[in-house]
């Protein structure tokens, strides 16, 4: 009765096991490189939909990486053909309600093939009651496309536009 029984389970189990549908292999969730001033540290709640947020509430410096995957963006029909119209999209909305702001020409380079778009910001925030320096990057890499906002009071921007730029061209994947 027991080499039944046993029998029957490896019956069952084998059978099982070979009617199973064929399975494709994907990987989840995004991986790149990004180097933060040591002054900086990593935080969250300034943009929930950023990969990674730093700080430094010190010298009231803040930033954030939003990523977007080639892959994703052809799924929902959005093809941007290059950095430049995916920074124009984006800035079409960024501080839309902003009535006194001056936005700089972009300035784009290729850093080991690696596509790059940054443009000085200055913006007045009704709320906070102070001008604010943005430093705005887009990246373009093989596989996605990425938006690096960094920002102070418009006072420390000569002070600090450098490492923000040091930031945006550390991005790789």
């Amino acid at each position: 009765m027991k080499k039944i029984i046993t029998f029957l389970i490896i019956a069952l189990t084998s059978t099982a096991i070979s009617a199973q549908t064929k399975m494709k292999e994907y990987k989840a969730g995004h991986t790149f490189d990004i180097s933060i001033p040591d002054y900086m540290n990593k935080t969250v709640g300034l943009n929930e939909d950023s990969a990674i947020e730093y700080q430094s509430e010190v010298k009231e410096l803040y930033g954030f990486v939003i990523y977007d995957l080639k892959e994703d963006l052809k799924l929902v029909e959005l093809n941007f053909n290059s950095a430049k119209e995916f920074y124009d999209g984006f800035m079409k909305d960024f501080l839309k309600e902003t009535e006194k702001k001056t936005i700089s020409n972009p300035v784009s380079k290729t850093v080991n093939g690696i596509n790059f778009i940054e443009a000085d910001v200055d913006a007045f925030d009704k709320e906070a009651n102070m001008e604010i320096y943005y430093l705005i990057g887009v990246v373009e890499t093989k596989k996605a496309f990425y938006k690096i906002l960094s920002w102070s009071s418009k006072e420390n921007k000569d002070k600090f536009k450098g490492d923000f730029q040091k930031i945006l061209y550390s991005i790789k994947d």
